[in-house]
């Protein structure tokens, strides 16, 4: 019997052009793009690509801060002056004078191939956003549409020069010590499982340029969860399957003041005179009429940089490094994508971005902290030297290049175990320390460990077997170093020369639980008192800090009997307004944000609490707090990731947003929330899906198949 062959039937290409259209209808889907949100307003993406990826992180970013983008982009542009009045012509000024949209030009050049798709991509995706949702925005904010691609590189530039690089230089924070951070590294010889640990926790004010916001990335390549500023696209403090890092402000100096000696209409440079670059800009403003009105500026250009301010006789320059560096999007791509230590440090040898400490761990049990920065290479000085304005016009002093990486303290799995950064120098990245600062150029860091630090490398010191739980808790440890170095010496004190009112404080401290919780009572008390004594300084303590003693200083009070009068003139004043001594914390430290009201916990580090809040008087005496712990993330590198987060404020910032402070409770319970890493869990929690379609984000009902 002979069979013909299944292919000569002529139905056979009829189904499998059905086959195949089936096949392709598949495929095009799993191609498509996902913003999977969960009840937190995380938008979880899942994207074919980092193109792609980056372009529904510009829609997410939108929808959740899309009127807050707009704000910061229009300032970042030096045009908020323009658009929103002339109040606003001071922040122009600087931005012109510091030449950012020359700046942002020349890095939209220079940046490589694959930065600028990505800039791109995040552009195009926040632009599509606002074209399909223009009642997103509030009308005064529309002006900045559409975003252009200068705008991300205007906008980095104006974070991370202005607020960090030269923030204090520039006196554009109001208090440098309430920006900060902690991290913490636990390797696999100090944790209880084996599996290496990582803390991210940086501490920022609760508003404006300083703001995070939660991302989860996903490719076939990759799976990165964590946070970035808004308005910066990727991720800047993240972790993957394989690997973690977070950021710390950095103990370095990168950011000198010159104070220039005038001659006619110029300068002295080495005795001679010089004259200065000058250009005339002319900005526009919107006066109180409303009108758009034209201002010439002049910027004043010297050897050492641009003129911040000119007087009669003197006047001041400033100078920055790595305007020359372009590709600091690419870099925390890079470290995102990494899968390994070798290929994360390659990212980091880049040294794309110019301020931050970097602390790492990972799935081999891996740690490292570096002391990353760019770091101006410098012929002589030390840190009180550069750190303070620098007299005169030497051109010795203007430096024209940077450490390279292999200069830069780093400490890669020390013996001990464990490293940490709570904003203190390299030098104490662990204990007993690795590094010497001898090793090092006098300017490179100070020499100092405050309380903050001291809390943070006493608590991982005292636990040789870390668990998961253990090292939550010692995030959310509220425990007051200063308390338990100085309260003997009060107490004593109190004994020597106190009225009863003092006595009647002592016993109210005696009985403290020496925390900054909700329910703690004394808090109010110490910190009040020791705000008063200014405990920034060495001048209230009998033992001044010592490097060869460093947790254990400073100790006493070198004025015990006036301590004991701040003291009291502290407690009548807390007995008078509130009627006892004994009240609880939660009830004078508040948390008031988007009409949210709640007892809150931490406080300044300063103190030497490792969980950091800072606040201000409001009405009724009552503390609010408007920053510190921001973004938490504790994740854990098994085979599984384990990761616990917590964004204090929310994920959102648009008004109507219900994601808009919806975190606050657990802030106050001191309570973290679990990480949505995988796609199941992600899938188990969705709260809403929407899939790419016709150039736009199209919402998918869950109970749709």
């Amino acid at each position: 019997m002979k069979f013909k062959s299944i292919w000569a039937h002529p139905s056979i290409f009829i189904l499998l052009a059905i086959l195949l259209s089936l096949f392709s209808c598949k495929s095009e889907k799993e191609k498509a793009t996902e913003i999977i949100w969960d009840k937190w307003g995380v938008p979880h993406i899942y994207a074919q690509n980092d193109s792609s990826a980056f372009f529904a992180e510009g829609w997410a970013q939108m929808h959740n801060h899309g009127n807050l983008i707009l704000e910061l982009y229009g300032r970042s542009r030096g045009k908020s002056a323009e658009y929103w009045g002339e109040n606003r012509l001071d922040d122009d000024i600087l931005l012109h004078t510091l030449g950012f949209p020359e700046i942002a030009k020349k890095w939209a050049e220079t940046q490589y191939p694959e930065t600028k798709e990505l800039i791109q991509s995040f552009v195009n995706g926040m632009n599509a956003y606002a074209q399909t949702n223009p009642n997103a925005f509030a009308e005064e904010n529309k002006v900045v549409l559409p975003i252009q691609y200068d705008d991300v590189n205007l906008h980095a530039l104006y974070v991370i020069y202005t607020k960090f690089v030269g923030g204090q230089e520039l006196g554009t924070v109001d208090n440098w010590n309430e920006i900060g951070s902690n991290a913490y590294a636990v390797g696999s010889s100090r944790s209880a499982s084996g599996n290496a640990m990582l803390v991210q926790n940086p501490h920022l004010p609760w508003f404006g340029e300083f703001l995070f916001t939660e991302m989860h990335l996903n490719t076939p390549t990759n799976n990165v969860y964590g946070a970035t500023i808004v308005g910066i696209p990727g991720i800047v403090i993240g972790f993957n399957e394989n690997l973690g890092w977070s950021h710390t402000n950095n103990t370095i100096d990168n950011t000198d003041i010159y104070e220039l000696d005038l001659d006619a209409d110029g300068y002295l440079l080495d005795g001679k005179h010089k004259e200065f670059k000058k250009t005339l800009k002319t900005i526009k403003y919107k006066n109180k009429d409303g009108e758009i009105v034209d201002k010439e500026i002049e910027i004043l250009q010297s050897e050492h940089g641009p003129i911040l301010k000119k007087g009669a006789n003197n006047a001041l320059a400033i100078r920055m490094p790595g305007f020359d560096r372009s590709d600091v999007f690419l870099q925390w791509k890079k470290m995102s994508n990494a899968n390994n230590f070798d290929e994360f440090e390659s990212a980091l040898k880049t040294l794309q971005i110019p301020f931050f400490n970097v602390m790492y761990a990972d799935k081999d049990g891996n740690i490292f902290h570096l002391f990353n920065g760019l770091v101006p290479e410098r012929k002589a000085g030390d840190w009180n030297y550069w750190s303070n304005i620098i007299k005169g016009g030497k051109s010795e002093d203007i430096w024209t290049s940077v450490h390279p990486y292999s200069d830069l303290p780093k400490v890669k799995n020390p013996q001990t175990g464990f490293l940490q950064n709570a904003n203190d120098p390299a030098w104490f990245d662990t204990y007993p320390p690795v590094l010497n600062a001898d090793d090092f150029p006098a300017y490179f860091s100070p020499r100092k460990l405050p309380f903050r630090p001291q809390r943070s490398i006493r608590m991982l010191l005292e636990d040789e077997s870390i668990t998961y739980d253990e090292l939550v808790d010692y995030k959310l440890s509220t425990r007051m170093e200063m308390a338990d170095r100085i309260l003997d010496d009060l107490f004593n004190a109190i004994d020597l020369y106190g009225n009863d009112l003092a006595k009647e404080a002592k016993t109210v401290l005696e009985n403290w639980d020496r925390m900054a919780d909700n329910n703690s009572m004394g808090t109010l008390l110490f910190t009040e008192w020791a705000l008063q004594m200014k405990p920034w300084f060495q001048d209230m303590y009998k033992i001044k800090w010592d490097e060869k003693n460093p947790l254990s200083t400073p100790d006493g009070l070198i004025e015990p009997k006036n301590a004991v009068k701040v003291l009291e003139k502290v407690a009548a004043n807390i007995k008078e307004k509130n009627g006892s001594l004994s009240v609880e914390w939660g009830d004078v430290n508040r948390i008031n944000y988007n009409n949210i009201d709640l007892p809150g916990n931490g406080a300044n580090g300063v103190f030497g609490t490792f969980r950091t809040t800072w606040s201000k008087k409001g009405e009724n005496d009552i503390n609010y707090i408007y920053g510190g712990d921001s973004w938490v993330g504790i994740i854990e590198f098994g085979d599984i990731v384990k990761a616990n987060v917590l964004l204090s404020y929310g994920n959102s910032t648009q008004k109507d947003s219900p994601n808009n402070g919806d975190q606050l409770k657990l802030f106050s319970e001191k309570k973290l929330r679990q990480a949505l890493f995988y796609r199941q869990d992600v899938m188990d929690n969705a709260k809403t899906i929407q899939i790419f379609s016709n150039d736009k984000f199209i919402h998918k009902n869950l109970n749709d198949e």
